[in-house]
């Protein structure tokens, strides 16, 4: 067999090789990074996190969903009083998917028509596979196409659970003991109520601000809880705390884990 021929044989099994290399190497290029999957929590401990979101008084008439991690959220507990709680696990507007994210919250009849429901379908997407960008790009395209609104009379969400883990103040995610009510203002900003939130500085974070989460739609009027107020809820709710900490270690307050 000649060197010519040789040659010719060895760019023929040479062909397919490349071929399958740049094959290989374009789908690592295009491959899209895992979803980090969400654990579900104990119904129980999911129920009681949710309605630590409210006063005590509000809580024995108020609806709960609990998270299916397969499907979306679900009424485990019809309520009365048309207030609607959650613990939310992924928010749209950080265009990032986490596992570690927790924080109730509950709506009025007016926040759960228009915030609770985009809450819901961003669960939804989520667990279906739609990817962070995709999901923050769908959702802006619905406010703006009006499929999605802001609120459309005064009313709040409360937040004055012990316990929750998100973005803070100073724009990372922690573990906080930061109760609060969050008041509608859909495309109010800090300089139309005279407001200098400063993160760095949490005293200024006391006094009522705005905080535009994602877009002009969904601001909210911040208002803290005082201390006193806060060390009461904080009396009160230290089972819930301590079981929250044994369930995970990042709701664990006193790790403050980043």
């Amino acid at each position: 067999m000649s060197k010519l021929t040789i040659r010719k044989m060895m760019n023929i099994v040479r062909i397919p090789l490349i071929v399958t290399a740049l094959a290989v190497g374009a789908t690592a290029a295009y491959a899209q990074p895992a979803i980090p999957k969400l654990a579900p929590m104990p119904a129980e401990l999911e129920t009681r996190y949710a309605l630590s979101a409210l006063p005590p008084a509000l809580r024995a008439t108020a609806s709960v969903y609990l998270l299916d991690t397969k499907t979306g959220y679900h009424l485990a507990r019809k309520g009365t009083s048309g207030l609607n709680c959650l613990v939310q696990r992924t928010a749209w507007e950080l265009n990032d998917f986490r596992d570690d994210i927790y924080y109730p919250l509950c709506f009025d009849p007016e926040g759960s028509k228009t915030y609770l429901k985009v809450i819901m379908d961003s669960a939804k997407l989520r667990i279906q596979g739609l990817g962070p960008p995709a999901l923050t790009k769908l959702v802006k395209g619905r406010y703006a196409a009006k499929t999605y609104r802001g609120a459309s009379k005064p009313g709040l969400s409360y937040m004055v659970g012990p316990v929750m883990r998100t973005i803070g103040p100073d724009k990372k995610v922690q573990t906080m003991a930061m109760p609060h009510l969050m008041f509608y203002a859909s495309g109010i900003t800090n300089e139309d109520i005279g407001a200098k939130p400063n993160p760095a500085v949490f005293s200024t974070l006391m006094n009522p601000f705005v905080d535009r989460q994602g877009n002009a739609e969904q601001s909210f009027l911040i208002q803290m809880i005082g201390d006193a107020e806060k060390a009461k809820i904080m009396a009160e709710e230290k089972r819930l705390v301590d079981d929250l900490c044994a369930y995970r270690d990042v709701l664990c307050l006193h790790k403050m884990t980043h």
